[in-house]
């Protein structure tokens, strides 16, 4: 127990800045090797230092994930939090779509549609109302973020939701986190593996299955609870940036062409 606490040493807002550092240099690079038509979803063109990067922001989403419920536990407002996601996810979605819609099309939508809910299947799970009232909230939060086809559909509510039930239960969150991310990979990248096997794909699983468990450890082992000196900036920094970073994205693909 000793040993472990001497390992907490990074704060929130330490650990923002670097999910910010990967998520930026991940997307500009990603953004940078694609045009107008959809990717291989591999960068197979790109030299290997830089799919890494690419596939080194996925350790983004789930330290995100982990900060929202975090924010469930320590926020003094519910339903503030739930706004402004809500509100940054508006304003996320007019450079998103810019950037996206030729490639995905109009339907899909920013991760902070995602977050919102993930936020709401927490609130959801810990109404007052019955059991079996609570879980049907819980699907129809999944269900709406699939149907709105947020960025990591249910996955980002499942992952959300774990993380706070289980807080204080270190193997049944890891055992629900590990088991979420599992599915994940088995739906996104193993079938592709089975049917069309390249070494490509494979390093891209094998860097992906890295970024779910080192998000885990920076969440777990490393993050010692505490804020930072500044967070007020860094709280709405992070929420400027992320709009702000998709803008940057598509002046720079208006200024190549």
């Amino acid at each position: 127990m000793e040993k472990t606490s001497r390992l907490k040493v990074i704060n929130r807002d330490a650990i923002k800045y670097i999910i910010i550092f990967f998520m930026f240099t991940g997307h500009l690079l990603a953004w940078l090797s694609i045009g107008d038509t959809k990717p291989d979803g591999y960068y197979a063109d790109c030299p290997l230092w830089q799919r890494i990067f690419i596939e080194l922001s996925l350790i983004t989403p789930p330290v995100m994930f982990f900060f929202v419920a975090d924010g469930f536990k320590y926020t003094r407002s519910r339903k503030k939090y739930a706004l402004r996601l809500f509100i940054f996810g508006c304003i996320t979605q007019v450079p998103f779509y810019l950037l996206w819609f030729r490639l995905f099309g109009w339907w899909q939508t920013n991760v902070m549609f995602g977050l919102l809910f993930g936020l709401l299947a927490l609130c959801a799970w810990y109404s007052k109302l019955k059991l079996w009232q609570r879980i049907g909230l819980v699907i129809l939060c999944c269900l709406g973020s699939a149907a709105i086809m947020t960025e990591w559909m249910i996955f980002a509510p499942l992952i959300i939701l774990g993380l706070q039930v289980f807080r204080e239960k270190p193997k049944a969150r890891a055992i629900w986190y590990f088991s979420i991310w599992a599915v994940y990979l088995g739906v996104s990248s193993v079938p592709s593996l089975i049917t069309d096997f390249t070494p490509i794909k494979l390093e891209v699983t094998l860097v992906h299955a890295f970024d779910f468990i080192a998000a885990y450890l920076i969440m777990t082992v490393f993050y010692n609870g505490k804020k930072g000196h500044f967070p007020t900036f860094s709280k709405w920094f992070f929420y400027i940036f992320y709009p702000a970073h998709i803008l940057l994205a598509v002046i720079l693909k208006l200024i190549m062409k």
